[in-house]
């Protein structure tokens, strides 16, 4: 079976689709009804799925793709095109609703100060989600692995801090950082275990 770039130009292509259905939505009143994953997640429940290959605007579309070329195609080239969709949209239907249901419990936390996220949309978790897996399951950090032996949870507690990292360099207004810690945390957790490798 070969491997190759191809899921990487999959998604791209996905977006784009995606992107011109939110436009043409938007005409009939439709697009977050169809595209935005909003609390609660129960009343349109295919926005975990469409709301992974949605995107805000141009902008948007442009840096998510740049980064899926960048993150992307080195664990592409390493697994299968079934396996890399799965991870992709499984990582980013997970951070997407971790985004909705934990920003919820942290809006009513005290003394938090955290807001509520009222609809969330992107590719990010997907691609925080490459990126994770690029830095853990590679030949490099497996080598390391096996030089330095650490327990488990002291590997999960610096995954924790690396993602918390990550998410906090990457912080600006109006973006999902649960949603990034979540993608970033579960690729670090997957290249670990080593998921994508085709048996």
């Amino acid at each position: 079976m070969a491997r190759s770039v191809a899921p990487v130009f999959d998604l791209l292509a996905l977006f784009v689709i995606v992107y011109f259905l939110q436009v043409a939505s938007g005409f009939v009143g439709a697009f977050e009804e169809l595209f935005v994953l909003r609390p609660p997640v129960t009343d349109d429940p295919w926005t975990v799925v469409t709301s992974v290959f949605a995107h805000g605007g141009p902008g948007h579309l442009f840096s998510n793709a740049v980064a899926l070329v960048l993150f992307g195609v080195p664990v592409a080239l390493f697994t299968t095109r079934a396996r890399f969709h799965a991870f992709f949209l499984t990582a980013g239907a997970l951070a997407g609703v971790s985004q909705i249901v934990l920003s919820e419990l942290l809006s009513v936390a005290p003394f938090v100060g955290f807001t509520a996220s009222v609809g969330v949309l992107g590719a990010s978790g997907g691609i925080f989600a490459l990126l994770g897996y690029l830095l853990t399951g590679n030949r490099l950090s497996r080598g390391v692995g096996r030089l330095i032996t650490v327990p488990n949870w002291l590997a999960y507690l610096v995954f924790f801090g690396v993602a918390l990292a990550v998410t906090l360099v990457t912080a600006s207004e109006g973006v999902a950082l649960i949603a990034h810690f979540t993608g970033l945390f579960v690729g670090l957790l997957a290249g670990q275990l080593n998921v994508l490798r085709p048996r």
